[in-house]
């Protein structure tokens, strides 16, 4: 069930998939089903509600049952365009964000990095598995969205410039480590395709 303070998730889909062979990487398919389907099931039942980031196939993501919101800037601007739009339309005070190719994040992603965040006065709680940030993953607050929209303005586009100027919590997820697969190329959804037929 959703955490007492209500959250919105924004399913990050919006990218041009370049790793990918320049494949919308929300539609691909894994067993049949589309990553964004899979990264859908995860979250739906840890937040309150749900916008999916996309800028083209626009009229199939609609078809998953959730506002559809295509970046303010051109281009395929990447994950912090996306994010940006979403903080402009979500309606709770805490805002999740999900790339669309993890498709087995963990039950208790939101519970965990929620009690982070509101231990302190932190902008942005992002889970790190084995050391390594999973920068795209995070819940930040409402507030972020003033700064973030300056960083843009000034020409910036990666993720982990913008939350380096941000007080962010880390949060120890290496107990689920494998909860965190992120498919990037053809060759790593294709072993894990093969990997699920075997299990």
């Amino acid at each position: 069930m959703p955490a007492n303070t209500p959250i919105t998730a924004i399913l990050l889909a919006g990218g041009a998939g370049r790793r990918m062979g320049g494949e919308d990487k929300g539609l691909l398919k894994l067993k049949d089903k589309p990553l964004v389907e899979w990264v859908l099931a995860r979250i739906q039942p840890q937040v309150d509600e749900i916008l999916i980031s996309a800028n083209r196939n626009l009229e199939i993501y609609v078809t998953f049952g959730y506002p559809v919101l295509p970046d303010k800037t051109e281009g395929f601007a990447g994950p912090l365009a996306g994010i940006a739009r979403g903080l402009l339309d979500a309606k709770h005070e805490f805002i999740l964000s999900a790339p669309c190719d993890t498709p087995f994040l963990p039950d208790d992603l939101v519970a965990r990095l929620q009690t982070a965040l509101e231990q302190g006065n932190d902008d942005m709680a992002i889970p790190v598995v084995g050391g390594n940030p999973q920068y795209a993953i995070c819940l930040m607050r409402r507030r972020v969205g003033a700064n973030l929209a300056v960083f843009l303005a000034q020409g910036g586009h990666r993720v982990q410039e913008w939350q380096a100027g941000l007080k962010c919590a880390q949060v120890d997820f290496s107990d689920a480590a494998p909860f965190f697969v992120n498919l990037n190329r053809p060759e790593q959804l294709t072993a894990l395709e093969e990997r699920l037929k075997r299990a």
